[in-house]
Parts: structure tokens; sequence; C-alpha cells
């Protein structure tokens, strides 16, 4: 399918190329290749001009206003979890977040993996990655794992996913790594065990890990609504320590609103077209690595 989409690319800036024409000039379309320009599944569920809204899990104080702003206009997200603390003293994949979770899964949001311990790289090893999480038992501190124990921490979120959103909703194979921080190491780490990496576009950084009283919320709506287009996936977090004036939910609903004013429509990521196979496919599907740890 990546070999199709590959291909299809290059026809797809062709304009006003039918296949008739394309065939013409002595390309050979396999049906994958014909699958791959045909209408994407955004496309083909009415949505024209997708944009992917993403969130991060945080200390989740705005977690329940998110939600309502998603259900009241209607968006589908992208949610990426990691076990991170949270306002209440807890932690964001405890036994008191597992209904708010399988409320998102009922609801058809999509989810990926922030890795367990919320593992922020540092840089690279012979051996592995220097990671620091900021839970768990090595919080604060920098720390060396392989390239096996990176998926586990990855997997062990897809498990955890699985038994808080019940039978039939699984995370996909997709993740985010803490803070957008990845090595051409790590990426390959997560791809041994199957996990594709996804950011976010440069307009798609929503700022709301930013200091408030330098970036405040007029601000960065102002900028969101003037610089996002059409493609890109945009990057929050369902809290943030340090921003005293919070950006969710008082930037989110006049955001999305003013995006569908501009004629643009939401998608989860199991609609994109890099990333969609990953988003669509379910994780756990092997614990095996593919290819050997090459540093």
């Amino acid at each position: 399918m990546r070999r199709a989409v590959e291909w299809a690319k290059p026809l797809r800036r062709m304009t006003g190329l039918t296949l008739r024409s394309a065939l013409s000039l002595g390309l050979i379309l396999s049906s994958g290749i014909w699958a791959a320009v045909q209408a994407s599944p955004a496309q083909a569920s009415g949505c024209q001009r997708p944009i992917y809204l993403t969130f991060d899990t945080g200390h989740m104080g705005v977690a329940p206003l998110v939600a309502d702003v998603l259900r009241r206009q209607e968006v589908r997200a992208t949610f990426f979890l990691a076990n991170e603390r949270t306002r209440t003293g807890g932690s964001s994949l405890d036994d008191e977040w597992a209904p708010w979770w399988r409320e998102r899964a009922l609801e058809g949001h999509a989810f990926g993996s922030h890795t367990w311990d919320h593992e922020v790289w540092q840089s690279d090893a012979p051996e592995g990655l220097w990671l620091k999480p900021t839970m768990g038992p090595n919080a604060g501190r920098r720390h060396q794992v392989n390239a096996r124990q990176y998926c586990q921490s990855l997997e062990q979120t897809a498990r955890r996913f699985s038994a808080m959103a019940g039978s039939g909703h699984s995370m996909g194979r997709i993740f985010r790594a803490p803070a957008g921080k990845t090595s051409p190491a790590l990426i390959q780490a997560a791809r041994a065990c199957g996990y594709t990496h996804v950011g976010w576009s440069a307009a798609g950084f929503l700022g709301d890990e930013l200091p408030s009283d330098r970036y405040p919320n007029e601000v960065l709506l102002r900028r969101a609504l003037r610089d996002i287009k059409e493609g890109d996936i945009l990057v929050a977090h369902l809290g943030i320590w340090s921003r005293q004036d919070p950006w969710a939910p008082a930037v989110l609903e006049p955001l999305i609103q003013g995006l569908k004013n501009k004629g643009l429509c939401f998608a989860t990521l199991r609609d994109h077209p890099e990333f969609g196979v990953a988003a669509r496919t379910a994780a756990l599907a092997s614990s095996t690595l593919a290819t050997p740890w090459k540093p």
C-alpha cells in the first residue's frame, strides 16, 4: 500500500489527468494504485478538506471540558496516551480515568501510544536510547533502554487502553514520542515492533504548552486560524502544568468553529493518507521485533 501511495502522489499532482490519459502515458496502474487515487476515507465520509486534531495526555484537569467541546462540535480526534501524573494525585491511565477513556472510544475517537512513563528522548546510545521519563521509577533521571524495552513501553500503554476501553476497542499502531523528540534510532526501534511515529504540522502546533503571559490565548487562536490549512495535523494537550491561563477549553471551541467556517473539517488519523493504515491496525498484533536493533 505504501508503494501504491508513492506512485499515486505524482499522479494526483498532474492536474486534470484522467485514468485514460494516464494509461496513454504508459502508466501501469495496479488495483492497489487505483484504490490509492480514489477518495480518501475522510472524503468518502463527506469530509472534503480534512485536518487532524490530536491530543497528548497531560494533567487531565481540562479533559472533561475537552470532551464536552468535541461532543458538542461533533468532532472526532486522535489521542496519544501516556500514564502521566494528574491533578487529583493519580495518573491519567488509572482506574479513575478508565471510564473517561472508554467513553471516548465509544464516541469513535482514535488512539495511539505516547510511551508508558512519558519517556522523553535525550540521546542515542551504542546499545539503545537514553530517555528521561516524567513518571515511573526513573522519573526525572536519564536511563538507557534497548529497542525491545522501548517497544514494551509502547505496548504497555496499548494493553492498558484495551483494558480500559473494553472489548472491540484497540489502540492503533501509531505513537508520538513525548515532546516530539525522536532520532532515527528511536524511529527504527518503534518500527521494529510495528509502530509508526506521528508528529504534527508546523502550523498545527497550537501553543498550549507555551507561557500564557507571552502567548495569551487570543494570540494563539488568531495565529492558528490564520495559518492552519487542509491536511495539517494539530497538537494540544489534556492539561499543561506550567500554563497559568489554560488553553482548553477557552481556545478549543472557537478554534474548531473558526476552522469549520474556513471550510475545513475534522478527521481522525485513521483517515490520514500517510498514517491511516497504521492507525487502523490494532496494536499488540505481535510483540516480537521484526528487525534487529541497529543503532
